[in-house]
């Protein structure tokens, strides 16, 4: 016969031995600002004030990610987009970075600005060592208005990260249901919740009966060639933008300026104005990276077409749009000069 003291102890070792298994998972929330911590006048209004509601309050607004995962809240800046800097995205990586380094954290949520989400994002990409999940998320109307996505977006971000589905697929953006690769996501228009697409690939996923329902599997390099972890600056690069007629005075002022890059945001298949080609040779002879992407959206540039790459020592941004194209070309700049090796980053990240 087991004594009342014994039922006692055997039950108190069932409650401990089933814990763990009802623990739920541990989430980092890195919040940054943007028009999902936005507030505005009237629900009704398109006025609002981005990076005004803090990480604690939008954890308390949305109590459903609470009851699915313990979220560790970290405001790392309070910044609408538009103001986001290469040294906030070292800042953000690094703090990341610290997190995902926690073993009992399975994943990252960091909210952001929509402006530079993608920008952002393909930083992290190319600079966080993790197969675990780092999802962004913002929102395209501010928690005040009518019809406000942010809330759902964000529980769809955490409920993303904490999926084991999730897992080796690099940073991903959340928006609208939608679940974009870092690389291959940017935002087409300027309000509506639809804003973002990957037009040369499609999404991933999508969040569907309550989880992330993935479309085609992108493996992330996890050992990526780029160590931010000593760095406190990014090399200045430009983005010069190719119209009919444009002036060849844009690349002599980023030259004179200190730029160590230029991205050529040039028309069709990132061709040149002449004289823009002329001051972008003349760049080359000073030290100047040069990379040729084009302002079209979509679609990849093509090595030797119009151009005389080789001859002039330009790179070719491939797929990247010219946004991206300056993400990497300043991040291969803390490694190299050598062309080939920049151009080898181009074709592989």
């Amino acid at each position: 016969m087991f004594k009342k003291s014994q039922f006692l102890q055997i039950g108190l070792l069932s409650v401990a031995l089933m814990t763990p298994l009802l623990a739920k998972p541990q989430v980092a929330l890195l919040a940054t600002g943007g028009t999902i911590a936005g507030a505005g006048h009237a629900r009704t209004s398109s006025q609002y004030t981005a990076a005004v509601v803090p990480v604690t309050q939008l954890i308390a607004d949305v109590p459903e990610i609470s009851a699915i995962a313990e979220i560790h809240g970290d405001q790392v800046c309070q910044l609408a987009s538009q103001a986001m800097t290469p040294e906030m995205w070292l800042k953000i990586g690094k703090q990341t970075q610290a997190q995902l380094d926690k073993e009992a954290i399975v994943g990252a949520v960091i909210t952001h600005g929509t402006d530079t989400m993608e920008e952002t994002a393909y930083f992290l990409d190319l600079t966080l060592q993790t197969t675990k999940p780092v999802v962004l998320v913002g929102s395209m109307r501010p928690g005040t208005a009518l019809g406000a996505d942010g809330a759902a977006n964000l529980y769809q971000a955490v409920k993303t990260a904490i999926s084991d589905n999730s897992a080796n697929r690099g940073v991903m953006v959340l928006m609208n249901d939608t679940i974009f690769a870092a690389r291959e996501v940017t935002k087409g228009h300027p309000f509506k919740p639809s804003a973002f697409e990957s037009p040369n690939t499609g999404p991933v996923g999508d969040f569907h009966d309550n989880a992330p329902f993935y479309l085609s599997r992108v493996d992330r390099k996890v050992e990526s060639p780029f160590d931010i972890r000593k760095l406190s600056a990014l090399p200045g690069v430009a983005i010069i933008y190719g119209y009919a007629g444009s002036s060849a005075a844009q690349v002599r002022a980023a030259v004179q300026e200190g730029a160590r890059g230029i991205v050529m945001a040039g028309v069709g298949n990132g061709n040149l104005n002449p004289d823009t080609e002329k001051a972008l040779i003349a760049a080359r002879q000073d030290g100047v990276v040069v990379v040729r992407s084009s302002r079209l959206g979509s679609g990849s540039v093509t090595k030797e077409a119009e151009v005389d790459d080789a001859k002039h020592g330009f790179v070719v941004g491939g797929s990247l749009n010219p946004q991206k194209a300056r993400v990497l070309l300043m991040l291969a700049l803390t490694q190299t000069v050598d062309l080939d090796r920049i151009q080898g980053y181009f074709d592989t990240l």
